[in-house]
């Protein structure tokens, strides 16, 4: 691990002036401390915002809810307001990661998260991510694990976020606070697909600070939930995962909110199966049909063409599971 310092902040205004000056902001640290420690990452500053106030949920003026950026994945998914009128955040936060790590990491740190690619956290293999203009090692290595949506000739790593998948189908908005002042961006604006440039993964400013995510008033009933694709139960990142949430009155799905985990290089919505699924009564074979357009430009590699099939599988069952034709 490379020297710096560290500094805590006593209020926002001290955490952006030290943003300001090229610190990292760190609150539960379970992703970046590890990333120092692999030498991946290596800042010259970090400053502790864990004092900061922005640890509340809150229901919105508009029927809503809005996130602390650092309320813990843990007290996240507990939250009586989020389990109520948002199982699928409680559900994408509880099947992520560790009991320990759901403790102290936040909500903030949780999309602000890097990639899992084994090649990224490898120093020694070429990656455009960690080095722009080296090349990616997994386009031509051992990629199982990577990418078959969002692709492109410079990346192919996934995002390995869980609750972000769920914020992305909700279509959730990022509250930002910078040396500029306050701003708010689309969930599905704020991760960026790596392009040609896969270094710049979010799109913040300089010194700004992640504040809270919104949560859009829906309309009721909604029935919503997560369901998880891996290797094994316990710890282990999405290799698909599918969020959804529906919206069903007088036998009509009237609202439809669908994206897929572990298959792009940001929480990918899956627009193509919302349109094909409003207006229409819940049946298996609507389902079926929908999740067939979950894999629209996909782009698999040698070692990960079982996606495609896996993706389309993960969505119709959990279309059945929401829609409740099982």
């Amino acid at each position: 691990m490379h020297p710096f310092s560290f500094t805590k902040a006593a209020n926002t205004r001290e955490a952006l002036n030290a943003g300001r000056r090229g610190g990292r902001y760190i609150a539960g640290g379970t992703t970046l401390v590890d990333l120092m420690r692999e030498t991946v990452e290596r800042p010259e500053a970090l400053v502790d915002i864990s004092g900061l106030p922005l640890n509340e949920v809150t229901v919105t003026e508009r029927g809503g809810l809005r996130i602390g950026a650092l309320v813990s994945m843990a007290e996240t998914a507990a939250n009586r307001k989020v389990r109520t009128t948002y199982p699928v955040i409680s559900e994408a936060l509880e099947l992520s990661a560790s009991a320990q790590l759901r403790n102290m990491a936040t909500i903030g740190g949780n999309i602000m998260q890097r990639t899992r690619c084994t090649y990224f956290r490898d120093v020694t293999a070429d990656c455009n991510k960690r080095d722009p203009g080296s090349g990616c090692a997994a386009l031509n290595g051992h990629n199982r694990t990577h990418a078959i949506l969002g692709t492109s000739d410079s990346c192919v790593a996934t995002h390995p976020s869980d609750v972000a998948v769920a914020f992305a189908a909700l279509e959730a908005t990022v509250h930002l606070l910078g040396p500029d002042g306050e701003r708010r961006i689309p969930f599905a604006d704020f991760l960026l697909r790596p392009g040609t440039t896969p270094n710049r993964e979010q799109a913040l400013r300089k010194g700004e600070l992640i504040t809270g995510v919104e949560i859009p008033a829906l309309p009721r009933p909604l029935r919503s939930g997560y369901l998880k694709v891996r290797d094994r139960q316990s710890y282990e990142f999405a290799l698909t995962s599918a969020a959804v949430a529906l919206h069903v009155r007088g036998g009509l799905i009237r609202e439809a909110k669908v994206a897929a985990g572990g298959v792009g290089t940001v929480p990918w919505k899956l627009s193509a199966v919302e349109r094909h699924l409003i207006g229409e009564r819940p049946s298996k074979s609507l389902w079926k049909a929908a999740a067939a357009k979950a894999v629209a430009g996909a782009r698999p590699l040698d070692h990960n063409r079982f996606k495609v099939e896996l993706l389309k599988r993960t969505v119709e069952r959990q279309l059945r599971i929401v829609g409740g034709t099982k």
